[in-house]
């Protein structure tokens, strides 16, 4: 494809808890790169503005009016063929899309747009009552970090639906990660010709010494209520090894939980979660909230490793379409789940394998994504490809 000048808008997470949006952002943007675009991420970084005084109340007002920081000035000197947004939570304003001239693409790595927590999850179970029509729900149940208060500037900025984002409204493309989100998207109305499913892509890993295998299960993510560590723990039986990678709000909780057979691993980078992934028996993804493409997912297939997720999110959704691993519901009792998984698991490395190669690989996505480009240019492919 002709060499593109492409800007890729993001406002980084803080680091104090790890993001895969911030990951995937970083990881495109060198895919691109290699692949001869000129590429510029314009980025507002929390970690940075957080020292500034009156920061809060800053990122409060621009989330709730639309209005403040913009990358417009960084993009008028770049001057690029492609704006690609990914994400403008807390530290941009969402305003000035309407006033950009020229291709805009945008990736909804999450539900913010419909919910105030941008997982559409509450009180142990999916939650659609701000998407249904119940705008002030949000701030009723504090639903961003357990504040009404801090609620409040994300549901004034959500008060109109989905319809009044300007973000949703102006982006010549939507970019969706999983099926699921698509399907969400496309039920709050977003328009299905606008939409482009593109799910994230994780490096090859590098092959390196084998790590022996423990026959452990694993899990990995932050220990939040809705990535469902605490009802995985309280299920878990006792005698069955499992480990637990990662930290948060409920660790504490959770090692009460837990066990004699559980080990808490703390949090691991992402290069020694990854040399270590093969050694397991199988990730366990007890998530109960929808869930985008969490890398961790395309990881473990990297890796060979099958997936045990519980019924309700994308990933249990993949796991069953795919044939990656095996998929339980919340209500069936799970020794004999695991039971059987660990039988079959072993099997699947060779197939997970394969899942990974035909549809997550940097090549799959960028072959992808250039032709969403070409698309949004109105630029025909070269012949022969």
């Amino acid at each position: 494809m002709t060499t593109l000048r492409i800007a890729l808008v993001h406002s980084f997470y803080a680091s104090a808890q790890p993001s895969g949006e911030n990951e995937a952002v970083l990881d495109q943007a060198r895919a691109l790169r290699a692949a001869g675009h000129e590429v510029a991420v314009v980025a507002a970084r929390t970690d940075e503005l957080a020292r500034r005084r009156l920061y809060p109340v800053r990122a409060a007002a621009t989330v709730a009016s639309g209005r403040g920081r913009t990358p417009v000035a960084d993009l008028l000197a770049f001057a690029p063929d492609v704006v690609h947004v990914h994400n403008l939570f807390p530290n941009f304003g969402r305003a000035w899309v309407r006033g950009w001239d020229g291709p805009l693409v945008a990736t909804l790595h999450n539900y913010r747009p419909l919910c105030a927590g941008a997982t559409l999850y509450r009180g142990g179970s999916p939650c659609s009552s701000c998407l249904d029509g119940d705008r002030w729900a949000g701030v009723r149940h504090g639903c961003y970090r357990d504040s009404r208060a801090a609620t409040v500037p994300l549901a004034w900025a959500n008060r109109r639906g989905p319809a009044a984002d300007p973000l949703l409204g102006r982006a010549d493309r939507l970019v969706l990660l999983s099926e699921l989100s698509r399907r969400t998207y496309l039920g709050a109305g977003i328009a299905a010709e606008r939409t482009a499913l593109i799910p994230n892509f994780v490096d090859d890993p590098a092959t390196g010494d084998p790590v022996a295998p423990t026959g452990r299960w694993v899990f990995a993510g932050r220990l939040t209520a809705e990535k469902g560590a605490l009802d995985l723990l309280r299920r878990w039986p006792a005698g069955v090894p499992l480990d637990i990678v990662g930290d948060g709000e409920l660790l504490d909780r959770a090692r009460s939980l837990a066990p004699p057979s559980v080990r808490f691993l703390g949090r691991l980078d992402r290069t020694e979660l990854r040399r270590r992934l093969p050694s397991w028996l199988g990730l366990v993804f007890p998530s109960r909230c929808l869930e985008g493409a969490p890398l961790v997912q395309l990881e473990a297939l990297a890796a060979g490793l099958p997936i045990l997720a519980f019924e309700g999110s994308s990933v249990a959704e993949s796991v069953r379409a795919d044939g990656t691993g095996a998929v339980v519901s919340w209500d069936e009792p799970l020794p004999p789940a695991l039971s059987h998984a660990a039988a079959r698991f072993p099997g699947l490395r060779a197939h997970c394998r394969r899942v990974f190669e035909d549809s997550y690989t940097e090549r799959t996505w960028l072959r992808s994504t250039e032709g969403l480009y070409r698309e949004v240019l109105g630029v025909s492919p070269p012949a022969g490809r």
